[in-house]
């Protein structure tokens, strides 16, 4: 999927997304994307923005089939590089476009963001364990078990992570 791509967005965006408003995109939105099954994302994005502005250049952004001209799901990272070094990937596919590659094409371009970053030496994924599809493509990328964690939306997660510069 070489058409396939991440559009960011910005504060503003974010803050119309987040109140359920028509958002000044930068590419047309699904749906999906404006619905309420995405606004919690949005709202996250929009208060973390407008305490750093800087974040949205890495925080979630549209899943952009180009080829196709269609919106078809959301990717990013949590947030810049912590101290440590780590981001966290976020992704979710429209129901209408999943099992089509668009997740492990959102995959591969956060890697390789990832890996272009000097800051960046540690990826986590966090997938609640019943996200069989999820958990299946990321130990095709090498990803590891180190953890579980309690997440207020999504219940129990399990926590990978892999080094930045591993495939």
């Amino acid at each position: 999927m070489t058409d396939v791509r991440i559009v960011h967005l910005s504060g503003p965006v974010f803050d119309a997304l987040a109140a359920g408003e028509p958002a000044p995109a930068p590419v047309p939105l699904s749906p999906y994307l404006t619905g309420p099954e995405c606004r919690g994302v949005w709202r996250r994005r929009s208060e973390q923005c407008a305490r750093d502005p800087e974040a949205a250049a890495w925080v979630t952004g549209v899943i952009w089939d180009a080829a196709a001209g269609v919106a078809v799901g959301r990717a990013g990272f949590h947030a810049p590089p912590d101290a440590g070094g780590m981001v966290e990937i976020g992704y979710a596919v429209d129901p209408a476009y999943r099992r089509r590659g668009y997740a492990r094409a959102a995959l591969e371009l956060l890697l390789a963001r990832a890996r272009s970053d000097s800051r960046v030496r540690r990826v986590r994924v966090s997938i609640r364990p019943d996200n069989v599809a999820s958990h299946d493509l990321a130990m095709q990328y090498g990803f590891v078990k180190v953890g579980e964690q309690w997440d207020d939306e999504d219940g129990l997660e399990l926590v990978y992570e892999i080094c930045h510069d591993e495939p």
